[in-house]
């Protein structure tokens, strides 16, 4: 079976097709024509929300851009708070719609067209909360009909909708080819469960339960994120992702900033920011964005970013940052492999993170162990590698 595709990386990348020897494609399109990097997002946001699912027992879903998760969450209740900051309007939301609006919501500027994926049937409440959100593709087991047909009307009718078979599992050998050679391995099947988090190495070794569904969402969402990653958790709920550096500090770095970023969209100053009548949310977002970026900024920047307020904005002070940072609790990063120096648990601590996964490995995994102790960390060596390349 074939399908032909719009065009491979780049526009200027032609013959692009899709192809399955021995059996039907185990999905159908409903809507849209994808590319093939629609394809990639696709399968890769399907993998994320089905094993979430499995892993937690509850609804999963993920926000995906270029290979990699912006966002990934299970169900859970939205906070005031938390709708008010992410400009979600008032309504009842069903728990699949509430599951895509918290990975949507773990970093909203990298979801901006994003892959949406779910590990449910897509209902009316989904599609409608979708609906008004800058998004590329969703691929879910199924849809309701009134939800289709609110999705196949977005994007002037070009939105790309996909039903994924949730019965196929991939054949245990994956292949690769590069530069004219052709990669084999047997693909990643280890599964992220809690006998994972057995292995505490820190001083400190309660994890409570609704930590450890954190813990295993973090973690299943570094599966399907490009290596080295980072990532950091709240309540069920990835609110920083480090994708793809070279170092595993830079990771951190990235995922801590994201991390601290979401949770100062939620101070008072920042919900109660002036917007300006007419600015969409896209606008919004940036604006909040450059806001909490404030000493960084030149004046010239700051003066451009005023326009957005009917007053002068005022910035949080690293004080105020620092004690609102510190109201979260149950905070948690887990790495794709072993934590190899201290600077990453150092960094970490500024974020709140209290709860640390790593594959463990290092030769300076005691040095790791202490530095996790100076903080009143909880230190679990998973032994489980998860890097994707």
């Amino acid at each position: 079976m074939e399908l032909e595709l719009k065009y491979g990386c780049n526009p200027h990348q032609k013959r692009a097709r899709l192809s399955m020897e021995g059996r039907d494609f185990p999905f159908r399109l409903l809507n849209g024509t994808p590319g093939y990097i629609n394809i990639l997002d696709l399968f890769g946001a399907w993998q994320l929300a089905r094993e979430l699912k499995e892993a937690t027992g509850l609804p999963g879903a993920a926000s995906f851009k270029h290979v990699s998760p912006a966002g990934a969450a299970v169900a859970g209740p939205l906070s005031v708070d938390f709708r008010k900051a992410q400009m979600i309007p008032e309504g009842e939301l069903s728990p699949v719609a509430q599951a895509y609006a918290r990975a949507r919501g773990g970093d909203r500027m990298c979801s901006f067209g994003d892959v949406a994926a779910v590990s449910e049937v897509v209902d009316a409440s989904l599609a409608q909360l979708l609906a008004r959100e800058v998004s590329d593709a969703m691929i879910a087991p199924g849809y309701e009909p009134a939800a289709l047909e609110i999705l196949k009307k977005k994007a002037q009718g070009r939105y790309l909708v996909v039903e994924a078979d949730p019965s196929y599992e991939p054949p245990d050998i994956e292949t690769r080819d590069v530069f004219g050679m052709t990669l084999a391995q047997e693909r990643n099947k280890a599964k992220v469960t809690m006998d994972l988090l057995k292995d505490v190495t820190s001083t400190r070794k309660e994890i409570p339960p609704e930590v450890a569904r954190t813990l295993l969402v973090a973690t299943v969402a570094l599966k399907y994120t490009q290596s080295n990653s980072v990532c950091v958790a709240c309540d069920g709920q990835v609110i920083g992702m480090g994708a793809g550096q070279q170092s595993r500090v830079h990771c951190t770095r990235l995922a801590c900033g994201k991390a601290d970023k979401w949770m100062l969209q939620h101070h008072p100053k920042i919900l109660a920011l002036p917007f300006k009548e007419g600015l969409k949310r896209p606008e919004m977002t940036n604006a909040v964005d450059q806001l909490l970026l404030w000493d960084d900024l030149s004046d010239h920047e700051k003066k451009v970013l005023s326009t957005s307020f009917t007053r002068d904005p005022e910035p949080l002070s690293r004080e105020e940052r620092a004690a609102w940072i510190s109201r979260f609790e149950g905070v948690v990063l887990s790495s794709d492999a072993f934590i190899p120096f201290r600077d990453n648990i150092d960094r970490a601590s500024r974020s709140n993170v209290k709860y640390v996964v790593h594959a463990g490995g290092s030769v300076r995994d005691a040095e790791v162990a202490a530095a996790a102790d100076e903080y009143g960390m909880v230190l679990v060596r998973s032994g489980l590698r998860c890097f994707l390349h």
